[in-house]
């Protein structure tokens, strides 16, 4: 287990990509304690726990500094210390640049950026060593949509932050990366899916799938899988990078060219 007998910390790990990271870090051998603000929250642990896994849960708004100062602090006295952080908590609210309102921005800003500066900051004082891994988006640094700007901004943002952080913690020998998720199937993919087509969302994840090289979506196993490598002494000289997997959907130069 490539995981055993470390502390990871994973915001947002209730449900979708952040609950795939669970399950594989658990399955690893590493204790999890997950802050997140939905109420799946509570399900997601008794569900953990029922399987005899060592897992914490705080309801926390990582907006809220002294309430994630709280947690981390507590999760700090129960554990005796913190080896890895995930952050991986984010919002995608999709709407034109020109009819978004300040409001919305500043709910992805402050989420997606602020929060997870946050969650980082309040976690660094009782990391000795590990690894930090960000979750980014191809959306931003890659491709973008219409609709996008917000979200895409703050991905392309954690680019920023993770080099700029990899930077100043690498003689502490803590290591920070990027995960760059391509379409993975989760609640918020579904979500969208059935914004789009309340009818037969169905059809839109076909669609996405369709337009994706290996013709499928991504598991959020298959993300946790990667977050279990770079969050572990196998990835050791791997720092400052931010990693794609999305199932080669930003290789295509054009989709109606071909042999």
């Amino acid at each position: 287990m490539k995981l055993k007998d470390k502390v990871a910390v994973i915001t947002g790990g209730a449900m979708g990509n952040g609950l795939g990271i669970t399950k594989v870090f658990l399955k690893e051998g590493a204790k999890v304690a997950i802050l997140d603000y939905d109420e799946k929250l509570v399900e997601t642990i008794s569900e953990l726990k029922k399987q005899n896994y060592e897992v914490l849960g705080y309801k926390v708004d990582i907006r809220n500094v002294n309430a994630v100062k709280e947690a981390i602090s507590d999760i700090s006295s129960k554990w005796g210390k913190i080896d890895i952080l995930v952050n991986n908590a984010g919002v995608c609210r999709l709407k034109p640049f020109s009819e978004m309102e300040d409001e919305l921005r500043d709910f992805h800003f402050d989420i997606n950026i602020k929060g997870t500066w946050n969650v980082t900051k309040a976690t660094l004082p009782y990391m000795e060593k590990g690894s930090i891994i960000n979750l980014s988006s191809v959306t931003g640094p890659i491709v973008a949509d219409s609709g996008e700007v917000a979200y895409a901004t703050t991905k392309a943002a954690l680019i920023g932050f993770t080099k700029g952080l990899a930077a100043e913690l690498v003689d502490k020998n803590i290591r920070v990366n990027a995960i760059m998720p391509g379409y993975i199937m989760t609640p918020m993919v579904s979500g969208m899916a059935k914004e789009s087509n309340a009818e037969n969302p169905d059809s839109v994840v076909d669609g996405i799938a369709k337009g994706i090289p290996m013709k499928r979506l991504g598991t959020i196993e298959e993300l946790g899988n990667l977050a279990a490598f770079l969050a572990s002494d196998e990835s050791s000289y791997i720092t400052a990078q931010g990693i794609v997997i999305d199932g080669g959907s930003t290789l295509p130069e054009t989709m109606t060219m071909g042999v």
